[in-house]
C-alpha cells in the first residue's frame, strides 16, 4: 500500500494531494497523511514544489472540512442515517459530538491534527449541531495549517524514512484519539453515577416526608 501511494505521489503530485486531503475530511478512507509525508519527501529531492504541495493540501483540507459541515447542516437527517448505518461510524459520530459539547471551537482545532481520526466526524457534528459556521471555518483553517505544515515538513526532513514516520504518527494519533474517547466515557460514567446518587437521595427524602 505504501509503495502504491508513493508511486501515485510521484506521478500525480500536487493535484492528487488536493483531492486526497479533500476526501479524507469527508471520512473517506484515503491515505492523506502518508501522501503529505511523501510530498514533503519529493519536495526535498526537488521533484515538486513544497509551497505548491502545502497550498494544495491546505486548500483540499479546508474545502473538505467546510463541505462536510455544509452537508451536515443542509442534509442533516439523511447524513445522520448514513453516520449511524454502521456501528463504527455511529460510535465515532457519538464521540465527536461529545467532544464538541465539551470543548467547542477548540475541538475543531485539535481534531484537525492532534486527534485526526475524529476530524471528519467533528465536521459533521458541527453542522448537525448548528455550530456557527464562521467560528467553525476559522478554527478549521487554523488546525489544518498545523496538520499540513507538520506532515509536509516532517516528510521534507525525514525524506528517507517516510514509511517509518507515517507508522509512528499513525500510532500516536490513534493513541490520542483513544485517550480522548476513554476520557469522555469516564466523564460520562462519573456524571451518570452522580445523577443516580442524587436521584436516590431525592427519592429517599421524598419517602421520609410521607
Amino acid at each position: 500500500m505504501n509503495d502504491l501511494v508513493l508511486a501515485f505521489a510521484a506521478d500525480y503530485g500536487v493535484p492528487l494531494l488536493f483531492v486526497v486531503t479533500f476526501l479524507s475530511c469527508l471520512a473517506l478512507p484515503v491515505p492523506s497523511s502518508l501522501l503529505m509525508l511523501a510530498s514533503g519527501g519529493f519536495a526535498a529531492t526537488g521533484d515538486i514544489s513544497i509551497v505548491m504541495a502545502a497550498v494544495a493540501a491546505f486548500a483540499g483540507a479546508v474545502l473538505g472540512d467546510n463541505t462536510g459541515y455544509y452537508l451536515a447542516h443542509r442534509f442533516g437527517g439523511r447524513l445522520e442515517r448514513w453516520l449511524t448505518g454502521r456501528p463504527k461510524r455511529a460510535a465515532l459520530k457519538k464521540r465527536a459530538a461529545e467532544y464538541m459539547d465539551r470543548w467547542g471551537g477548540m475541538s475543531v482545532f485539535f481534531s484537525r491534527w492532534l486527534v485526526a481520526p475524529l476530524g471528519p466526524y467533528v465536521n459533521y457534528a458541527s453542522g448537525l449541531a448548528g455550530f456557527r459556521w464562521s467560528r467553525f471555518a476559522a478554527w478549521s483553517a487554523a488546525g489544518e495549517l498545523v496538520w499540513v505544515t507538520s506532515y509536509i515538513g516532517l516528510g521534507y526532513v525525514f525524506a528517507d524514512n517516510i514509511a517509518a514516520v507515517s507508522a509512528l504518527l499513525g500510532n500516536i494519533s490513534g493513541l490520542l484519539a483513544a485517550s480522548v474517547v476513554a476520557g469522555g466515557l469516564s466523564l460520562w460514567l462519573i456524571r451518570a453515577s452522580k445523577q443516580r446518587e442524587a436521584k436516590r437521595q431525592n427519592t429517599g427524602k421524598g419517602s421520609g416526608k410521607r
